[in-house]
């Protein structure tokens, strides 16, 4: 519904690969052993890979009245248009957007992973500041806190997914959107 009726299945296929690329990186991220265990979507370099796809896809099939409302927002009142500083503000807006789904991924997943490492550091430090025994006890908390994370991050990687995809869908939508004000 955000690209609308008449343009969702040309971008179909890009946000059902956006969205189960991202899902399945990010439920590999949890599994704690070699072959999987790598944090994808914990790198920068592939988060901006994503939206710089999704950067290109919205600006070049943008249609004129996307590129029109950017250099000329429609509501504006005239004596503001004289300075351009909504044209810059749009302009702005149109390469923030994909920084946005950058770094949100980028931040979401990484976050979880390092709290994690946290709770489970907790146990080294307590252990050799205090004692074995105080380690043992914290041990038991920081296995439960960290489990509890771990579980959390599951639906995290299935919202961040729906999330990095529903915007993608957004800004396209956008782009391609017919307007609905009357031209003079």
């Amino acid at each position: 519904p955000m690209i609308g009726e008449k343009h969702y299945e040309r971008y179909l296929p890009y946000q059902l690969t956006l969205f189960f690329f991202i899902f399945f990186c990010n439920i590999l991220g949890l599994i704690p052993f070699f072959p999987a265990g790598a944090n994808v979507t914990g790198n920068l370099a592939v988060t901006a890979t994503l939206a710089i796809i999704t950067f290109l896809i919205t600006n070049l099939s943008g249609n004129k009245h996307y590129w029109i409302d950017i250099f000329n927002t429609p509501g504006v009142p005239a004596r503001l248009k004289i300075f351009p500083l909504m044209p810059v503000v749009e302009l702005v807006g149109v390469f923030t957007k994909p920084i946005v789904l950058m770094i949100r991924l980028f931040a979401n997943m990484t976050a979880g992973h390092i709290v994690i490492l946290g709770f489970v550091v907790i146990i080294f430090i307590i252990s050799n500041t205090l004692s074995m025994g105080v380690g043992a006890g914290v041990s038991v908390i920081s296995v439960v806190f960290s489990v509890f994370i771990s579980v959390l991050e599951c639906l995290v990687a299935y919202i961040q997914a729906f999330v990095f995809t529903m915007l993608s869908a957004l800004y396209i939508g956008m782009a391609v959107h017919e307007p609905h004000h009357a031209e003079a």
